[in-house]
């Protein structure tokens, strides 16, 4: 038996499997995986793979997101908690992953989004995501909040063949939420 993809909504998961999930992230993550972290993944699809022995080796989700741009609002596929197991990277498991979550993308979604780690960035560039060169603000609980920090880091996929924002039409929007915004 080889490695299994599975997908589910966070609704579908019973605890327990919440709770092995969460704990491969950690261990993904080597402990930098914090309870916001994963509340920002909860609420819509998660992929993972399970190695022949039922271990969880790689993980991702999306989640609906409110984006503003030029005035309007998107339902935009945000993509949280990409990982893989350290003994397990290189593989092509983040691209199984990936796909799984495009696809929810191109579904449900005006476009994707994500926030990529400088380690993560090879993997969505050799999948279509396309850096984000404009600005990033948040509706922050005290009015709107420039993030410059996050303008080298978003990635955004179109979906369906529809066309993404463009940075000239002025910054993206995000929808506020506890720990990091992206």
């Amino acid at each position: 038996m080889s490695d299994r993809l599975r997908t589910a909504h966070t609704h579908e998961l019973a605890p327990a499997e919440q709770e092995r999930l969460r704990a491969a992230l950690d261990d993904f993550f080597d402990g930098d995986f914090s309870d916001e972290d994963w509340e920002h993944g909860l609420g819509g699809v998660h992929a993972w793979v399970e190695d022949a022995d039922g271990r969880i080796v790689a993980h991702g989700s999306v989640v609906m997101r409110r984006v503003v741009h030029a005035g309007r609002a998107h339902r935009v596929g945000y993509v949280e908690g990409v990982g893989v197991r350290a003994d397990r990277r290189r593989q092509g498991l983040g691209h199984l992953v990936m796909e799984a979550l495009e696809g929810v993308v191109d579904r449900a979604y005006d476009f994707g989004a994500l926030s990529a780690s400088d380690e993560g960035a090879l993997l969505y560039r050799s999948r279509g995501w396309q850096l984000w060169k404009g600005a990033v603000h948040g509706y922050g609980p005290h009015g709107t909040v420039h993030l410059p920090d996050e303008e080298d880091s978003t990635f955004l996929l179109p979906a369906a063949g529809r066309p993404l924002p463009a940075p000239e039409d002025g910054p993206l929007l995000f929808d506020w939420r506890d720990g990091d915004v992206l």
